[in-house]
C-alpha cells in the first residue's frame, strides 16, 4: 500500500485494515522534530481518507514511546527568535487531534511531554510493563498547552492531573491503569500483539459504526453537557448512520447467522 513518506518512521501494515506507526529515533529517544511531525500529521491525513484502513496504531522503537518536540530544534529556534506556534492538530498531529478513524497508542518506553499528550488524546492507550509517563515540561521552563491538561482534568481529576502536571515526575503505567489513563499494562514482549489483538477486534467492525461512535466519544469529551452531546449525536449522526449500506448489512447479516460484508464508510 502506498504511503506518504514520513521520515524518522516506519510504516507499515499488520493486516488489510490496520496502519501500524512506529516512531523510530532512538538515540534521540523518539523526539519529534517540526518536519517528522508534518509527516506525521499527512500520514494521519492519508489514513482517513484510505478507504481500506480502519484503525492505526502509534509505538516506538527502543526505550521510548516519544520524548516529545525536539527540544535541541526549539533551542536553535529561540536562538533566532522564532516562536514554535501551538496549533491543532499539535505536535504529530495527535494531541488536539479529532479522529474519523481509532488510533491505539502502543506506550513501550518513556511517554513525556509531547508524548504524553499525543498519548492522551488516542481513543485506546496499552502500555508495557516498563513504560512510564510524564509531564516534565515545568522541569524545562515549558508548559504542558498541547492539549493535555484540560483532557487530564476530564480523565483523573484535578488533583491527580496537578500531581502529574505541576511536579514534573514520571509515573509508572501501572499507576495511570489504577487512574483511569491506561486501559491496560501488558508484559513487554506482548504489547505489539496485544495491540494488534484489539485493532483487530476494532476492523472487524462496521466501518460506518465505527465513526460514528467516535463521534459520539468526541462529544462526551468535548463538549460540556452529556445531554448535548447525546443530543447532537443523534440529529447529526444517526440518520446518515440509518441511511448507509452498512446499517442495512449488519442486521440483515445476523437475521442470516453469517458474518457481515461490510463496505467502505462514506459518511
Amino acid at each position: 500500500m502506498q504511503h506518504p513518506p514520513v521520515q524518522g518512521c516506519l510504516v507499515s501494515f499488520p493486516t488489510p485494515e490496520i496502519l501500524l506507526l512506529t516512531l523510530n529515533r532512538p538515540e534521540k529517544r523518539n523526539s519529534i522534530p517540526l518536519a517528522m511531525s508534518a509527516d506525521i500529521i499527512q500520514l494521519w491525513k492519508w489514513f482517513d481518507e484510505e478507504p481500506t484502513l480502519r484503525v492505526a496504531i502509534i509505538t516506538g522503537t527502543g526505550e521510548s514511546f516519544c520524548s516529545g518536540a525536539d527540544l535541541k530544534e526549539w533551542n536553535e529556534l529561540n536562538a533566532r527568535g522564532t516562536v514554535n506556534k501551538m496549533t491543532a492538530p499539535g505536535l504529530a498531529g495527535l494531541p488536539r487531534r479529532r479522529s474519523t478513524k481509532p488510533i491505539i497508542a502502543a506506550v513501550n518506553g518513556f511517554c513525556l511531554g509531547g508524548g504524553f499528550e499525543m498519548a492522551v488524546n488516542c481513543d485506546i492507550v496499552i502500555a508495557s510493563e516498563k513504560a512510564s509517563f510524564g509531564l516534565p515540561e515545568v522541569q524545562r521552563g515549558i508548559a504542558a498547552v498541547a492539549g493535555a491538561l484540560p483532557r487530564l482534568v476530564r480523565l483523573l481529576g484535578k488533583q491527580r492531573a496537578a500531581e502529574i502536571a505541576l511536579t514534573g515526575l514520571p509515573f509508572p503505567a501501572s499507576q495511570l491503569e489504577r487512574w483511569g489513563l491506561v486501559n491496560r499494562v501488558v508484559e513487554h514482549e506482548r504489547l505489539l500483539a496485544s495491540a494488534v489483538e484489539t485493532a483487530t477486534a476494532i476492523a472487524r467492525n462496521s466501518p460506518d459504526s465505527l465513526r460514528v461512535t467516535l463521534e459520539g466519544l468526541h462529544y462526551g469529551w468535548e463538549r460540556a453537557s452529556v445531554e448535548e452531546g447525546s443530543q447532537a449525536l443523534v440529529d447529526e449522526w444517526y440518520p446518515k448512520l440509518m441511511a448507509g449500506e452498512n446499517f442495512q448489512e449488519g442486521v440483515r447479516a445476523f437475521v442470516e447467522k453469517r458474518k457481515p460484508v461490510w463496505r467502505a464508510s462514506n459518511l
